[in-house]
């Protein structure tokens, strides 16, 4: 991998410290911009508009322990190496730091998040379509409304924790455990897994001395559930994935249910982070919401324009010598999709503050062949849990200062680690237990077969509407 002259990656003022300077560590080997450590926690999204005004869409960076890659800042450069597999493979086996040396597969935090797997995500082609086609079964098998009753469940039942008591943490007591509940419920896991794991995958994506042991962890639970479900299959994603015709291993499986596992919970609890904390500090945004200019779903897509929960995504490896973004990129170079860096590119954005909510191109959920599947998933938990929080709670808001508000970043995500809120005490609502996931439908000839009765719910009152009448009576 060529980067390119040292003196080029000095010519941004700020981009790189002067000799001395306490900020100086940030940058790495020829001048290269480090994309972990405090310059990237502070303010990843400054970080990426100095690499884009000092190298243009695609910019020389270093990953832990000095590991060289390329950040894709353009939004169509990003679009393109996604969609290009041919020519961006997105086997890591490609990669030539393997041989070189620059990389110990053994000790590096990295390799959870850039080491091969047999998964669909790490293959190309035929083998790609095989595993891919399972995973789209083992999800496509639960309808939205099925999902939905057992996320509106699992909502009531973390809201009846904090309710009483007039304040709560909504990111450890709510948008953390809410996806992690869904997922593991679906998965076919035990619900006490969901708390051990939140730790665990929050872990692994640090990349910190522990990531390994909790890519360990979360692997040996999940080989602990395929073994469980070859003795006793249920309608579950692990179990559709094990009987499907692509004829799955059972190493595939569990490693199918990590990628669904982790991609899923991480991208849904922040996109739910990022969500309630526009609602509890832009009044704009809540005002947009409660007087129906923006509906809820139209919110979530604006957050993903703005904020995605995945900032950058590891990564796409050439298959040979090309150029993209004016540079020169050889045969076996690491790529790291700049997701966030690509949603407010002036090419697509000329203004980020003009609302986009109705549009669905950005790049959140990547693009291409490898386009995220579950990500209508994630959208149903985020939509149906936000939903339910603002119902019972209209009159939330934000219990310290907004700038005490604080993140804890990564080389791949930024996390809001606390929203404190406060809210008028309310009595818990009791709830059933939580009764089995349906079977999938029939196919049915001509006309429908007829819906399964189901209980019919009282009417309740719509969060914007109770919204509404506590502004007016302010």
């Amino acid at each position: 991998m060529t980067f390119p002259h040292a003196d080029h990656t000095t010519t941004e003022q700020g981009l790189v410290p002067p000799p001395g300077c306490p900020a100086h560590a940030a940058g790495g080997a020829e001048g290269v911009t480090r994309l972990h450590g405090a310059a990237a926690e502070t303010d990843p999204m400054g970080l990426y508009e100095k690499l884009r005004a000092a190298h243009g869409p695609v910019a020389p960076v270093l990953l832990e322990g000095d590991v060289r890659a390329w950040l894709v800042l353009g939004y169509l450069e990003n679009r393109d190496v996604a969609t290009r597999s041919t020519q961006f493979s997105r086997d890591p086996r490609t990669w030539h730091g393997w041989e070189s040396g620059e990389i110990d597969p053994e000790t590096s935090p990295l390799v959870p998040m850039i080491g091969w797997r047999p998964d669909c995500v790490c293959a190309d082609g035929v083998e790609h379509q095989r595993l891919r086609g399972a995973v789209t079964a083992s999800l496509n098998q639960f309808d939205q409304r099925g999902i939905r009753r057992h996320i509106t469940r699992f909502a009531h039942q973390l809201i009846d924790e904090f309710c009483e008591s007039g304040e709560t943490e909504l990111v450890g007591q709510f948008t953390e455990p809410l996806p992690m509940l869904v997922l593991t419920h679906l998965l076919g896991m035990p619900d006490e897994d969901g708390p051990q794991l939140v730790h665990a995958a929050r872990d692994l994506f640090k990349a910190t001395e522990t990531s390994l042991a909790s890519n360990a962890y979360v692997l040996e639970t999940l080989k602990q559930l395929v073994a469980a479900k070859r003795e006793a299959p249920g309608q579950d994603i692990a179990s559709v994935l094990m009987a499907h015709p692509a004829g799955l291993s059972d190493e595939e499986v569990q490693h199918h249910l990590r990628l669904i596992l982790l991609a899923g919970y991480e991208t849904t609890a922040n996109l739910m982070a990022n969500v309630l904390r526009m609602t509890v500090t832009d009044p704009r945004f809540r005002g947009s919401l409660a007087g129906g200019q923006m509906t809820l779903p139209e919110a979530v897509e604006q957050v993903l324009w703005d904020e995605p929960p995945l900032m950058v995504c590891p990564g796409r490896w050439a298959t040979g010598d090309t150029s993209l973004g004016g540079q020169e990129i050889k045969a076996g170079d690491m790529l790291l999709l700049g997701l966030a860096a690509g949603n407010v590119d002036q090419a697509v954005r000329q203004d980020p503050s003009t609302r986009v909510h109705h549009n669905r191109a950005h790049l959140s959920f990547s693009a291409g062949a490898h386009e995220c599947p579950g990500q209508d998933i994630g959208r149903v938990i985020a939509d149906t849990g936000i939903d339910i929080l603002l119902t019972r709670l209209p009159d939330i808001g934000l219990a310290i200062a907004e700038s005490e508000l604080t993140w804890r970043s990564s080389t791949w995500a930024r996390h809001l680690t606390a929203l404190p809120v406060k809210f008028a005490s309310r009595v818990p609502e009791s709830r059933d237990l939580l009764a089995p996931l349906p079977a999938p439908p029939a196919p049915t000839v001509g006309m429908p077969a007829a819906a399964p009765h189901m209980p019919v719910p009282e009417p309740r009152v719509s969060w914007q509407a109770r919204l509404r009448r506590l502004l007016r009576l302010r």
